[in-house]
């Protein structure tokens, strides 16, 4: 086995994995909501706290965990990383009520925040600059290949097995990943003993912790007080954090503000974060569409976007390989290009009563674009980044990705919900008129009571209770029933077109904002980037 050691594809496989469980928990937990509320007795609002306070930990900490990587060596954060994802990921299975279940979550994050920003940093040690962006590509594409085991797989195994089967699966994986790093992966030092920055990790954490729970929660306690209290704490926050960082800009600052000079790096740290957004306004509209409105089960809605992900998968390393040939910037911008015409190309598909191959085409379109953002888009981002900085760099990027995500979760939910109050009231009130003039008004305030107050988008629903009077004739019923689930998914299908042109439009803005990265000769490879780097048993 030593021969293997520090070997770069062997260690980019070990990394790859322990990226992709990371990935896998962020997807799968979703389609195991019912399950939980069923088998723990949870309230929805409960179960919502067991994905979100993931989102929450790992956001808020992955600047300073890419920081400490830095400081204690990216291999060690790794493996300890890995090591209480693990460990919290028994805890999520043994969990005997939501309370539970939610602090063993928050633990499952930190482990995430400490191993995902040095999976980048060892990328960018182990590969000579002539290689890196094809090994990004790799990297890149074990996002497409979780995209499609989390639902798929978690599906799979609520079926099957049950909820808790989505936490144990991960500790095969966890251990195997943990006996791979310490066999196989260098112990990359870079020289400088370097301090960590505690005051910067604190105000950091709680900065982000405050706009992510505020962007997160906002919608579901409708923007009160409290709300933009946390919102104005976390940009207060946010600027102290700053400041104290101009202040350690020369004593091994948090976040080091060279990062931001090279322009390669602040425009791809923007780009991340619209491709997060636009990730968020696919799956999300669209899964809802799968389910409530064509009645797939979770399962089947996963295998409906396999393909696509499964062609981002094998094109992501392709993507990675023409962005060390070319450079990476117009194979960013035409996989943009590509991510939002498909999407729109969607939009325009959807309809009630379509059939699954229906949407392939469009999705194939969206399977190629997403095919070629992630290498490239790291590759630029990375290519004037020394390794002695690379873990600041991938915390921060890593960062604004994830904040991409919160944002366009808040922004994507708000559109659709406000979007489908609107066509559930049009739609309510055109179907009444074919009805008796005797429910017409029950009908369309069941329809009003439910824009307000939050329709219920989940599988074999129609979106509203229509109370009928005692001694309603059963032709009478079975009318307003056939009415209301129309409406329902009318109201849906109408609702996710404007939804999904939000996306669109910010992946749009992403790839016009690639126009300001300078293209960079192809013929003059960077070797300086490793000097000084040393592999170390």
């Amino acid at each position: 086995m030593n021969r293997w050691r520090g070997n770069p594809w062997a260690v980019l496989v070990t990394l790859s994995l322990g990226f992709f469980l990371t990935l896998l928990d962020l997807t799968a937990v979703n389609v195991a909501i019912p399950s939980m509320i069923e088998t723990m007795g949870a309230s929805l609002d409960e179960v919502l706290w067991v994905i979100n306070v993931y989102i929450l930990v790992l956001a808020a900490l992955l600047i300073a965990f890419g920081r400490l990587g830095d400081v204690f060596g990216p291999r060690a954060m790794f493996v300890a990383g890995t090591a209480v994802f693990t460990a919290a990921s028994v805890l999520c299975a043994l969990s005997g009520d939501p309370a539970q279940l939610i602090a063993a979550r928050a633990v499952q994050g930190l482990g995430a925040a400490a191993l995902a920003p040095q999976t980048m940093t060892i990328i960018i040690g182990t590969f000579p600059p002539a290689r890196r962006g094809t090994a990004l590509g790799v990297w890149g594409a074990v996002a497409g290949v979780a995209t499609i085991a989390g639902p798929t797989l978690g599906g799979l195994l609520v079926s099957s097995a049950g909820w808790r089967w989505i936490f144990v699966v991960n500790v095969p994986i966890g251990l195997l990943v943990l006996v791979l790093a310490l066999l196989l992966v260098p112990d990359l030092r870079h020289g400088a003993r370097r301090r960590v920055d505690v005051l910067g990790v604190v105000f950091a954490a709680a900065a982000l912790a405050c706009l992510t729970f505020a962007l997160t929660e906002g919608q579901r306690y409708e923007w009160n007080a409290t709300i933009w209290c946390l919102l104005g704490a976390g940009v207060l926050l946010l600027a102290v954090f700053l400041v104290q960082q101009r202040k350690r800009q020369h004593v091994d600052p948090l976040l080091p503000f060279v990062l931001f000079r090279d322009r390669g790096f602040a425009v791809m740290s923007f780009v991340s974060a619209t491709v997060q957004v636009g990730m968020i306004g696919l799956f999300l509209p669209v899964m809802i569409y799968l389910q409530s409105v064509l009645r797939f089960s979770a399962v089947e809605a996963g295998l409906v976007m396999a393909p696509a992900m499964v062609v981002s998968a094998v094109l992501s390393p392709v993507a990675g390989r023409l962005a060390d040939r070319l450079g990476g910037k117009y194979v960013l911008m035409t996989g943009l290009a590509l991510f939002a015409a498909g999407m729109a190309w969607l939009a325009a598909a959807a309809g009630v009563g379509r059939e699954w191959w229906e949407f392939q085409p469009a999705l194939l379109v969206v399977g190629v674009g997403i095919g070629g953002l992630f290498g490239p888009m790291v590759t630029v981002a990375m290519y004037r980044v020394e390794p002695a900085m690379a873990g600041a760099a991938s915390g921060v990027l890593n960062s604004i990705r994830q904040i991409g995500t919160v944002i366009g979760s808040a922004a994507v939910g708000a559109v659709l919900q406000n979007r489908l109050a609107v066509s559930l009231r049009e739609e309510a009130a055109t179907r009444a008129a074919a009805l008796p003039e005797t429910v017409r008004d029950r009908f369309t305030a069941a329809f009003e009571h439910a824009a307000r107050s939050g329709t219920d988008i989940g599988t074999g629903q129609s979106g509203a209770a229509v109370p009928l009077p005692p001694g309603t004739p059963a032709s009478v019923v079975h009318d307003v029933q056939q009415a209301a689930a129309s409406v329902f998914g009318q109201g849906v299908v109408d609702a996710m077109r404007p939804t999904l042109a939000l996306p669109v439009a910010v992946i749009a803005v992403g790839a016009v904002s690639c126009l300001l990265v300078r293209r960079r000769a192809t013929d003059q490879v960077r070797e300086p980037a490793d000097a000084g780097t040393s592999a170390a048993g």
